[in-house]
């Protein structure tokens, strides 16, 4: 169950800012398995003055079409799994016409105990629901 943030620069019409969130998801589902359902996605936009996104010193420059992503999910996924995830974003970012250079994405991760969906209660702790990855 990841929970994503998505960044924008305003600008973009909202279908184009819906493309954005369910190429995302896609790929998410794609990757790592999850139900097509568990979907929990926050965007924000915010004027081009209030992002800042550098290139870290890899040369390049980005643009304000730059889509910065926070995907905040349960531990254990393999860094393998992990660059495929990336790589999948990317590529379905890149269906809808955002470049490479454009695409930023961070991972945090955390353990069951650190959600609760409803009523101030840690489902998978208290096995409402199965831990993703566990059998």
């Amino acid at each position: 169950m990841p929970l994503v943030r998505i960044d924008l620069v305003r600008g973009r019409r909202p279908d184009e800012v819906r493309q954005v969130a369910d190429a995302v998801h896609r790929a998410i589902v794609a990757v790592l398995g999850i139900p097509e359902r568990d979907r929990f996605q926050i965007v924000t936009e915010h004027d081009a003055d209030h992002v800042i996104a550098q290139d870290a010193g890899l040369g390049f420059e980005r643009t304000d079409g730059v889509v910065m992503i926070q995907i905040f999910t349960q531990t254990g996924r393999s860094t393998p799994v992990k660059q495929r995830l990336h790589q999948s974003i990317a590529d379905h970012l890149g269906r809808l016409g955002v470049r490479g250079e454009d695409v930023f994405i961070g991972i945090v991760e955390n353990g069951p105990q650190d959600w609760s969906f409803a009523h101030g209660r840690a489902q998978y702790v208290e096995g409402d629901l199965a831990v993703p990855g566990r059998a």
